[in-house]
């Protein structure tokens, strides 16, 4: 099996997904609400900073993503996700949209990613937008 991983500096990635395992996580827990003034007004973001993991189911056969996200107020400051196919074809939609990802994601907040299709691949969006509606669900405080 082929197993890559991609990863890239800030980001933001707000999305909805549907359920799927949750393979594991690692939180700030110093916070449940996160509030950051800025200048005249006052950021509060309904998620807790850490680095989250989730694994996105999709496809016929099924394919998965492992995907791990850094939040930082509520906006994506890391991204990297794998590219586990063994299928020749499935393989290279994976690392194309794994390619993509970053920069669609990243510096964005999480609650307004909605990756519908990227680099022509919709198959990989419906398996990262499962397991960000997972990452969503754990770091919700």
């Amino acid at each position: 099996m082929s197993l890559r991983s991609v990863s890239v500096g800030s980001a933001v990635v707000g999305v909805a997904l549907t359920s799927a395992a949750l393979t594991g996580c690692t939180e700030n827990t110093h916070s449940h609400t996160i509030t950051t003034p800025g200048p005249g007004r006052q950021s509060v973001s309904e998620y807790t900073d850490g680095t989250y993991s989730a694994t996105g189911w999709y496809g016929s056969l099924p394919s998965h993503h492992d995907v791990t996200l850094t939040l930082h107020d509520g906006t994506v400051t890391d991204v990297e996700i794998t590219t586990p196919a063994t299928d020749p074809t499935s393989l290279e939609h994976q690392q194309r949209f794994a390619s993509a990802l970053p920069a669609a994601v990243i510096g964005r907040d999480i609650d307004t990613l909605n990756i519908d299709r990227l680099a022509g691949a919709s198959g990989c969006s419906e398996g990262f937008m499962n397991a960000l509606d997972q990452i969503k669900n754990h770091a919700t405080t």
